[in-house]
Parts: structure tokens; sequence; C-alpha cells
């Protein structure tokens, strides 16, 4: 039988807390009325089990849940425990940013029972200081550090994707290029990814900060708040770069639309002026009798001066119009 722990502690109640590595053991620890976070790795085929067996009094979906393939971000409340599925950026070697990796909880006053699919630097990040001494000494402190954790991991993405729109925004006005189109098209198709699962979690959070589950401690509730505030700029801010990268993208269409526009009249106003050029040489080019200087020596040179002057007579008609 191969152990779908990844992380599990019970904690001390100052900050740290004794790594639990058997699942037994750790089925006895969130037993007891002593916090006890246990993550697991839905991928292990023995994690399932688990969670049915130590979740039996609660309704099957919140297992379901847990396990399940697609999720979104939310809050459901269930007597004085919650059901917490949240999303953080993907980290991970070799992803993209906007590939959100989930995290789903169940959280009580006694314990956290947490389950992923792909790993999630922020939970590492809080094995780690948990190692230290320096990690939550309750339910409530753990959610608002795990909140905090995945939200800071946030910033940096965003305003990477803000400058990237400032840049394509300098390089349109200096010199634009059909290359851009590309770029601009992969800044919106992050935008919308990242905000399809950070407008769910910020509704959430707002949740979160009015629940009345008494493991939520009042200042916990302000580190919500001020986190509900860091990510609803989160969302206005993607928003923002959604509208911009379609701008930019409109004024690129726009200004090689205009180049094309151009071009295309340059080589109108060429073709206007060969016309009857081509016309002349044409018609004396036919091989019949009757063609005007076909006995003149210097019918050559004239015919040439003719479409010159011709072509000078043209350009000054088409000035004069301001076709050009």
């Amino acid at each position: 039988m191969s152990n779908p722990i990844l992380y599990a502690y019970d904690f001390n109640g100052q900050g740290g807390g004794n790594v639990i590595s058997d699942i037994k053991e750790a089925s006895l620890k969130i037993a007891q009325d002593e916090l006890a976070w246990v993550h697991l790795d839905v991928n292990n085929p023995e994690t399932k089990g688990w969670l049915e067996k130590e979740l039996s009094y609660l309704d099957p979906f919140v297992v379901s849940a847990l396990i399940a393939e697609e999720t979104r971000p939310r809050i459901t409340e269930i007597n004085d425990g919650a059901l917490i599925i949240l999303r953080g950026v993907n980290l991970n070697e070799n992803a993209n940013p906007e590939d959100m990796v989930s995290i789903r909880l169940w959280v009580d006053s006694h314990r956290i029972i947490s389950v992923e699919r792909r790993s999630l630097k922020a939970v590492y990040e809080i094995s780690e200081k948990i190692k230290k001494g320096k990690g939550p000494i309750d339910a409530g402190r753990f959610i608002t550090m795990l909140i905090t954790s995945l939200f800071e991991r946030m910033e940096p993405v965003i305003s990477e994707l803000d400058d990237r729109t400032d840049n394509i925004e300098e390089q349109i006005l200096d010199s634009a290029d059909m290359t851009l189109r590309e770029n601009i098209i992969d800044i919106r198709k992050k935008a919308i990814i990242l905000r399809r699962y950070m407008a769910p979690q910020k509704d959430a959070i707002g949740q979160l900060r009015l629940s009345e589950q008494n493991w939520i401690k009042p200042e916990y509730k302000r580190h919500l708040q001020e986190n509900y505030d860091r990510i609803l700029r989160y969302v206005e801010d993607l928003d923002a770069i959604r509208e911009r990268a379609q701008i930019v993208k409109d004024e690129l269409a726009n200004i090689l639309s205009d180049r094309l526009n151009k071009n295309m009249y340059v080589l109108s106003v060429i073709a206007a002026i060969f016309l009857p050029l081509g016309f002349l040489t044409g018609l004396l080019g036919i091989n019949v009798g009757g063609i005007p200087g076909a006995d003149n020596v210097d019918a050559f040179w004239v015919f040439c001066a003719i479409l010159i002057v011709l072509v000078i007579a043209q350009i000054a008609f088409f000035k004069k119009q301001k076709w050009f």
C-alpha cells in the first residue's frame, strides 16, 4: 500500500509541529481535538478511500469536490467547517504561470485536510515554516498564510504582463510590425485565463472574510480583507491589460492597414502614369502600314521625348488634383 501523504503535521500552537508520516497515525491525529494537517496527493489511488473514511460524517459531495478533475475557486460552509478550493499560479519547472494549480481543503477548528493534483509552492512554503517553528498556530492562521502566499506569487506574473503590454505599445509607436500581433494575442490569452480563476477566487475570499466560523478570528478577517483588496486589484489589472491589449491590437491593425493603403495608392498612381504610355507603345507596336515615323530615322527619339512630356504632364495634373 502506497502512502498518499505528502505533508502531515500536528501543531503545537506556537508555530511548530511534529511530522506525521504514517497514514494510520494521521487518522488518529485528525480525530483528536488538537489541530492537525494532512496534505494528500489525489493522484495516489489510496487517497479517495482515506478521504471517504475520515470524512464519512460529511456530505459525500465534499470528498467528490476534493478529488474532482476540474475545480473552480469557491467556499462552502458546512456546520463548523468549510470546503475551500483555491488556485495559485503555476511556478513549476517548464510550466506556464497562467495554468493555475488548484488546492482543495476541508478546514475546521481541529483538522485541515488538503489535496493537490500538482505541486504548489505555497503549500511547500508553509511546510517549511512549520519545520522552522514559524508556521500557523491554528486553522484560521493556516488559511490566511496560504492565501497570502498564493497571492504574493500572483503579483509578479501580472506585473510581467503589464510590462509586456507597455513594451508593445512603445514598439508600435516606434515601428509597427506584423510579428507584434502574436505577442498581443499571447498577452490577451494569458490575461483571460488568469482572470477566469481569479474572479471566482475574489468572490470566495469575500465570502470567507464574512464567515462566522469560530476558527476565523477578527484579526484573521482583517488579513482576509487585505487579501480581498489585493485580488480585487489583480482582477482589475487583468481587465485593464486585456482592454489595453485589444486597443493596441486595433492600433496595430490600423497602422498596418494605413501602410497597406499607402502602398496600394502609390502602386495605383504608378499604374495610372504608365497606362497611357502602354497604350501608345502598344498602338505603335502593331505590325501594319501607316505607322507615323516609320521612314524617319529620328522617329524613335521623338517618340521617347513625347512620352517624357506626357509623364510630366500627368504628374503635374495629379499634383494639381492633389492625388499625391
